[in-house]
């Protein structure tokens, strides 16, 4: 059944969720900081604009937003011209920013007493997964909000969970991180052993891509490693971000994250190779100097 959306959020990620909600049949009206890129949007897809937050989530059912961290977040929500300022009782918000599992708290909370939903939903899946309407979405919040809201998030999604409770995605999303900065750093070491040794690394890759090795990562990611190609999915900046993120949510738990706090280490040396905006699996480089 169509219904009123709100994207806040149009960056390499919001731009095609937003266009695959509005494909889904829903009226969506969507902002962006940056005013060109929603005037594009509204040229590629069927759809408004609106000038503020707070004038895109004016009546409407479902707010998504998709932005870079908890400030941006902060600013959208709770800010002057933010979403919460119009948010009707009984509205669904959905956050899509890989943010931290306070700020996801913090919203739920204000959302509870304010009578409306809030689900923290972070996702993965890189802007491929983004463009071909794939991604993977980690979901925090009440089964009630998630049962009303799942199939909106499945216009952009292949597979959805609810987790748990408010802050569940993030956290969730914090695990998937973790995992991506170890294989991304074995996959490097694996592929620069390999060509030290004289190995035609695609053939190699070929053979172990079908046993234990086997990743996403060494799926997607190989060939452009081999060919000293970056530009294709998850900049390192965000990367780092993310793994801060982590770093510091294991403090709060008492968790150790000794591989995760060596990777960051060894990003933090390829942005300053000037790799910032390189993929996540530019770590190679180090190898390359």
């Amino acid at each position: 059944m169509s219904c009123n959306v709100a994207f806040i959020g149009l960056g390499v990620m919001g731009y095609p969720m937003a266009g695959y909600i509005s494909k889904g049949g829903h009226n969506v009206t969507v902002f962006n900081r940056t005013k060109s890129k929603a005037e594009k949007w509204i040229g590629e897809h069927k759809g408004k604009m609106a000038e503020t937050p707070a004038e895109a989530a004016k009546d409407t059912d479902y707010i998504f937003t998709c932005v870079g961290n908890d400030n941006d977040l902060r600013e959208v929500t709770f800010g002057e011209h933010g979403i919460f300022k119009t948010i009707k009782k009984g509205a669904i918000y959905i956050d899509n920013t890989t943010a931290s599992a306070t700020i996801a708290r913090e919203i739920y909370n204000y959302a509870k007493k304010n009578e409306f939903g809030s689900l923290d939903a972070p996702v993965s899946g890189g802007q491929a997964g983004a463009e071909n309407g794939a991604l993977t979405v980690m979901i925090g919040g009440d089964q009630a909000d998630f049962d009303k809201a799942k199939d909106k998030i499945e216009c952009y999604s292949k597979k959805m969970k609810l987790l748990g409770k408010a802050g569940c995605g993030q956290l969730a999303k914090m695990v998937n991180q973790i995992c991506i900065a170890g294989l991304v750093q074995g996959l490097s070491e694996g592929i620069n052993f390999g060509q030290k040794a004289g190995l035609k690394m695609e053939d190699v890759i070929e053979v172990i891509s079908k046993g234990a090795a086997q990743s996403w990562q060494m799926e997607n990611r190989y060939k452009t490693m081999i060919d000293d190609k970056f530009d294709f999915g998850f900049a390192v900046d965000w990367m780092r971000k993310d793994l801060k993120i982590a770093m510091d949510e294991a403090k709060n738990n008492g968790s150790l994250l000794p591989v995760t706090e060596l990777v960051d280490k060894f990003y933090s040396e390829v942005q300053g190779m000037g790799g910032n905006r390189w993929d996540t699996s530019s770590l190679i480089k180090r190898f390359r100097k």
